[in-house]
């Protein structure tokens, strides 16, 4: 096995399923871009946060997944091979997620001082005073 991050788009929508013995996973496939062409990789995940994320996306948004990657091939009806990445994922990250934790920041950051920007002046004389109307030589 391979510790995986891959990113990719949704293709279609997160399904969630129940196994024989009650446990609930999401099963999902991303397209992964490599180069000019892309890749699609089969995704199951088991953790419940990881899962609700997931099911919150719709096909086509974005997303990057962090997991344990298994590599494989797979053959068509013509007799083609293709490769094969089947990825259970345990941690996920969505443009949602970056700006849910932006968001959760701002009231700490507000309680902090807020940093002026530079005047002139504030670090020697003003650049003015040492003009003297002369062209510069370069």
């Amino acid at each position: 096995m391979i510790d995986a991050l891959i990113a990719g788009k949704l293709h279609g929508a997160p399904q969630q399923r129940t196994a024989k013995t009650g446990r609930t996973f999401t099963t999902c496939k991303v397209r992964v871009p490599t180069g000019e062409d892309a890749t699609f990789c089969n995704v199951i995940c088991f953790d419940d946060a990881a899962q609700a994320a997931l099911l919150a996306l719709g096909a086509g948004e974005a997303v990057s997944l962090a997991g344990t990657l298994k590599v494989g091939t797979w053959t068509d009806r013509d007799g083609v091979t293709h490769p094969s990445l089947d990825l259970v994922a345990s941690k996920l990250l969505t443009v949602y997620s970056i700006a849910k934790k932006r968001k959760a920041m701002q009231p700490e950051q507000e309680g902090q001082q807020q940093r002026q920007p530079y005047r002139r002046g504030d670090f020697g004389a003003d650049p003015g005073e040492l003009d003297d109307g002369r062209p510069m030589d370069f």
